[in-house]
C-alpha cells in the first residue's frame, strides 16, 4: 500500500478533495464511484469502484440526440441527464416512444 503525505480538509457538507496526482494515478474521473469503509476508530478507506460505461447504449443515445428537437427537449438537458446516469449504481435507461 501506498502513502501519500498529503493533508486534505473536509469542508462544511463533509467532501474532502483527492490531489490530483492521486486521482490520475488511480485514473479516477468525474462520477468516479467509491465503496466506503469505516476502519475502526482511525478513519475511512475508500475503493473505487467501476462503472458501466454507457458504449452499450450508444445508439439509444443518437437516437434521442437526434430527436431532441423535435419533442423540444435541448441537448444540454440530454448531457446533463447523461452526466446524471453515469453517477447512478442502476445504470438503467429505456428509450420510450
Amino acid at each position: 500500500m501506498k502513502k501519500y503525505a498529503k493533508i486534505v480538509q473536509c469542508d462544511a457538507r463533509g467532501q474532502i478533495v483527492i490531489p490530483k496526482d492521486i486521482r490520475s494515478e488511480l485514473k479516477i474521473e468525474e462520477g468516479s464511484g467509491f465503496l466506503m469503509y469505516i476502519i475502526t476508530e482511525e478513519g475511512i478507506l475508500l475503493k473505487k469502484i467501476d462503472t458501466p460505461e454507457l458504449e452499450k447504449h450508444k445508439k439509444m443515445l443518437n437516437e434521442i440526440n437526434d430527436k431532441a428537437d423535435k419533442i423540444n427537449v435541448s441537448k444540454s438537458n440530454v448531457d446533463k441527464a447523461i452526466k446524471s446516469y453515469k453517477k447512478t449504481t442502476e445504470n438503467k435507461m429505456e428509450l420510450i416512444e
